[in-house]
């Protein structure tokens, strides 16, 4: 009688270890998954912010001309910039339209 509590006891402590051992793999693959899809939203984040500093402002731009380009850029009027289309072997040159919202 004794043997057989003792074996069931044991057999209940497996089972219960191989769930538990289940459900941690489980949280530790979605743990992985959220940290990776996390990482790669980080690195979107920080290329958009890059962006935005350096790229966008006008000021920024000018004064990394002054800094690094000397005389090399030249300010161009936003009138004088073209659109070219390449498309199934035909090139077009289109003026850029300028829509305020």
């Amino acid at each position: 009688m004794k043997k057989i509590g003792l074996l069931s006891v044991i057999f209940i402590l497996i089972l219960f270890t191989a769930v538990i051992k289940n459900t941690a793999k489980q949280i530790e693959d979605e743990l992985f998954t959220t940290r990776e899809n996390l990482r790669v939203l980080k690195s979107e984040y920080e290329n958009i912010l890059l962006e935005h500093d350096y790229l966008s402002s006008a000021e920024k731009l000018l004064e990394f001309q002054s800094l690094y380009f000397e005389d090399q850029l030249i300010q161009k009027s936003i009138k004088n910039i073209k659109i070219y289309n390449i498309s199934e072997n035909r090139k077009s040159i289109k003026e850029l339209k300028i829509i305020l919202e």
